[in-house]
């Protein structure tokens, strides 16, 4: 199964844009794959500005978010893997969503216990 997060990202920001709030993304910004100004990142971290207004070309895929925007003045192509995307909020209100390592994510498959047949429940008789 996919990853639920692009989904859950994707209702967030539409959710925020129809009500007129501004929607930020907080970023991981150490991932493998995300390219942000530097200048901008904090403790790892990174707060973007992902309304329509702030962004051009707007692409948010099941594997990546990508746009252009400016910062300070200087435009800049900013490419976020979704796994890097540690949650979404509204900068009026500040509802929003916030993923763990995990959310959002398929669970890992079951491990093997060596034999497929289930083991067999063992009574005794208590007097």
């Amino acid at each position: 199964m996919t990853s639920r997060r692009p989904y859950l990202l994707r209702a967030m920001h539409e959710w925020m844009t129809d009500n007129g709030q501004t929607p930020h993304l907080v970023v991981h910004a150490d991932t493998e794959g995300v390219d942000v100004p530097r200048q901008y990142v904090r403790d790892g971290k990174i707060v973007l500005n992902v309304s329509y207004g702030a962004t051009a070309a707007l692409l948010m895929r099941n594997d990546a978010i990508t746009f252009s925007a400016r910062f300070n003045g200087s435009p800049f192509d900013v490419h976020l893997p979704i796994q890097a995307v540690l949650g979404i909020y509204a900068r009026e209100t500040g509802e929003g969503m916030v993923f763990s390592e995990t959310d959002g994510d398929p669970p890992p498959a079951p491990k093997p216990t060596g034999t497929d047949e289930p083991k067999r429940p063992q009574l005794k008789v208590v007097k």
